[in-house]
């Protein structure tokens, strides 16, 4: 069983016991967190999407552990021009660990294939011809 879920703006495929590391959360560590917006669901072989997200249904998990994620160093350079900036970047991260995934009580409809076009199209209707001064004045 796995769902895929947004989390803080990104969506993961997250299964039962799964550690995943996550943009910066507020909540503390130990606390366990819900989040409600499963986009999908797979319960052993049955896919259920959701338009946008499946009513009901939600992934629980633990928070862990708050860390930095690796350095991120961003080099600019014009060449010949005496030019370079050097810069560098540490994420924020919230390590956490997936509890189990709670399923919606109803479930969304199967969708429906579209009905197949006919192949035979109506003809575009013949206007009637306008009248002319010359029938107009008999």
């Amino acid at each position: 069983m796995y769902a895929i879920v947004e989390i803080a703006g990104q969506q993961f495929k997250v299964s039962k016991d799964l550690k995943v590391f996550v943009h910066r959360l507020a909540d503390k560590e130990g606390d366990a967190v819900s989040f409600g917006k499963v986009l999908l669901l797979d319960d052993n072989g049955t896919i259920t999407l959701g338009a946008p997200a499946i009513e009901g249904a939600s992934v629980e998990a633990k928070v862990l552990s708050h860390l930095k994620g690796d350095k991120v160093i961003v080099f600019k350079k014009k060449r010949r021009k005496g030019y370079k900036k050097k810069n560098g970047h540490r994420q924020s991260l919230t390590q956490i660990q997936i509890s189990g995934i709670v399923l919606g009580a109803k479930k969304a409809a199967p969708k429906k294939e579209a009905a197949p076009v006919d192949a035979e199209v109506e003809a575009p209707k013949k206007k009637a011809p306008k009248a002319t001064t010359e029938d107009t004045q008999e």
